[in-house]
């Protein structure tokens, strides 16, 4: 039972390394975000993908591992609390990273609509009265 415990923590402690560079990349998407790169999007969303896969293979050996153990030692339940609440941060962090890129969506949307005089446009004139549906601002615009 020693050798399969030790099995099962060697296995979590792979889950929580790929856990801990997720996060990682987490906090790194999520200044990409904010500072509008999104050429490093593409290479952080690889990365991500990646490590849930190692992730999901870890998973599926560890919950074979289990079924077939029947006592666990207070390393293994260490390490099974640690992924959890690693786990936990991370979708947190997904969450996060998901409203801002929503937000920026929209931030890009609303300054199209503005560009291109989208009728549900809004701008403002210097007394900072809203003008609606002005197409001022691309009149005798050529690009």
């Amino acid at each position: 039972m020693a050798d399969h415990n030790h099995l099962i923590a060697s296995k979590l402690t792979q889950q929580v390394s790929c856990l801990e560079s997720i996060a990682a990349l987490l906090d790194d998407e999520l200044t990409a975000i904010a500072a509008k790169r999104g050429d490093g999007l593409k290479s952080i969303a690889q990365q991500k993908i990646s490590l849930l896969q190692q992730i999901q293979t870890i998973d599926k050996e560890v919950h074979k591992l289990v079924a077939h153990n029947d006592s666990q030692d207070d390393e293994v339940s260490s390490l099974i609390k640690q992924v959890n609440t690693l786990l936990s941060s991370c979708k947190k962090k997904n969450d996060v990273n998901a409203h801002a890129a929503h937000q920026a969506q929209l931030s890009v949307k609303q300054l199209k609509d503005i560009l291109i005089g989208a009728p549900s446009s809004m701008t403002y004139d210097q007394g900072g009265s809203v003008i609606q549906g002005d197409k001022k601002i691309v009149h005798n615009l050529k690009a």
